[in-house]
């Protein structure tokens, strides 16, 4: 006889279905980080399912606990196209601990570069020209159009929270 390691997502979820009203949680999990993108399952996870259906996701700040839940409906409306009638009715957000990636997660993630516009770069380089010292003068430039970016979203458009 051979050993043979296999995954056990499918006998996880069947232990979990057990146990109501957790017994969504193992297809909730599977489905979370494509219901909601990467940015926000890497900051934000489902913890429990309460008795009343109520899904509770802990989240790593409580920025993160904020906005998420302006954007309950449309995140519950994301489960709902990956769920199904299982999807929660509501949702909780709370600062708390995360659970960690692996390291196949890590080493899989590409890193997030945002291409900077000619016209964001030409106001950064004007909000640093008065420092003198170059290398200063360069990094508060990339860090102005950092914030510009981020204050402006691509092309302008506020950047959505939810891909």
């Amino acid at each position: 006889m051979s050993w043979h390691p296999r995954r056990i997502g499918d006998e996880v979820r069947s232990e979990l279905a057990r146990f109501s009203p957790a017994g969504g949680m193992g297809d909730i999990v599977a489905a979370w980080p494509a219901a909601v993108g990467e940015a926000i399952a890497a900051n934000a996870w489902p913890a429990r399912s309460a008795r009343d259906g109520t899904l509770h996701v802990t989240t790593s700040s409580s920025v993160w606990a904020f906005e998420l839940t302006q954007l309950e409906a449309t995140i519950r409306a994301r489960l709902a196209e990956h769920l199904g009638d299982d999807a929660p009715p509501r949702l909780r957000f709370s600062v708390g601990r995360l659970p960690e990636r692996s390291m196949e997660s890590v080493e899989t993630l590409a890193p997030v570069v945002p291409k900077v516009s000619r016209e964001v770069r030409e106001a950064a380089d004007r909000i640093a020209a008065g420092i003198e010292d170059e290398e200063l003068r360069e990094l508060v430039a990339r860090a102005a159009a950092a914030s510009l970016m981020r204050e402006n979203g691509a092309g302008g458009r506020p950047a959505p929270l939810v891909d």
